[in-house]
């Protein structure tokens, strides 16, 4: 594209989809027979600061002209590429279906006898008002007293079903913790500080009757190697497991 001064001094513009004044594109653009999508309005912004900055070429009032239309053609272009809430109409809704034509109607009419039923009801009842008030004392006789045949071992019964305590809940399918890790720990301490050597696994673990005990004294020298307290050596898999105390 490309910017030139014709006999008659106007800008005009070169563009793949128009040759020839700006004022004709701008004007076939406003009618809608150029796509402004297909007009770079920067390119022919910066052809018109090129052919302004000639001497003989400005003009005040071409540069005003040439920027109110810039404007213009600015907020068709952004409205055009922007995307667009499209509300269907009733034949994109019916897809011109006469059966679906002819049963729209007959939901439209349906609810149009609704609507006017409801407008006559509320019509209606808009004359009567609900009583907020009870019957007056001198029908309160006609109340049966709840409290009548109310005795007080009645009242007895009533509170030791509320006083009486929950049922105990058994425990005995629980298995009991019996053995601590912190237990285990000190136990470990006692036998490694009176041995005054190593240790194997299975002689720590000796006076230990549950399987229960057996892992939380395992547990234990875990504990005791994380802080540093026992040195672990295993010298195959699944042998001897060798306990040295450090302190």
């Amino acid at each position: 594209m490309s910017g030139e001064r014709p006999a008659s001094g106007g800008f005009a513009v070169e563009l793949p989809v128009f040759s020839g004044p700006f004022r004709l594109l701008a004007d076939l653009i406003l009618e809608q027979k150029v796509d402004v999508c297909d007009v770079p309005v920067a390119t022919v912004t910066e052809r018109f600061l090129a052919h302004a900055k000639e001497a003989d070429g400005w003009n005040l009032e071409e540069a005003t002209w040439f920027l109110a239309i810039c404007a213009v053609l600015l907020e068709l272009k952004v409205s055009r590429l922007m995307p667009r809430h499209e509300k269907l109409d009733e034949e994109d809704l019916l897809g011109g279906s006469p059966d679906l034509a002819y049963a729209r109607s007959l939901e439209l009419s349906a609810f149009r006898k609704v609507a006017v039923e409801l407008a006559r009801r509320l019509e209606d009842e808009a004359g009567f008002f609900a009583r907020d008030v009870g019957p007056g004392p001198e029908l309160s006789h006609l109340y049966p007293d709840v409290l009548e045949k109310l005795t007080a071992k009645d009242l007895t019964r009533v509170a030791a079903q509320m006083l009486r305590p929950p049922p105990m809940l058994d425990l005995s399918h629980v298995t009991p913790i019996r053995f601590s890790v912190a237990d285990a720990m000190q136990e470990v301490h006692a036998r490694m500080t009176g041995r005054g050597g190593p240790a194997s696994f299975r002689e720590l673990v000796a006076d230990c009757e549950d399987r229960i005990h057996v892992v939380v004294r395992f547990l234990a020298l875990l504990e005791l190697y994380r802080e540093g307290k026992v040195e672990l050596q295993q010298g195959l898999t699944f042998g001897e497991i060798e306990v040295e105390w450090r302190g």
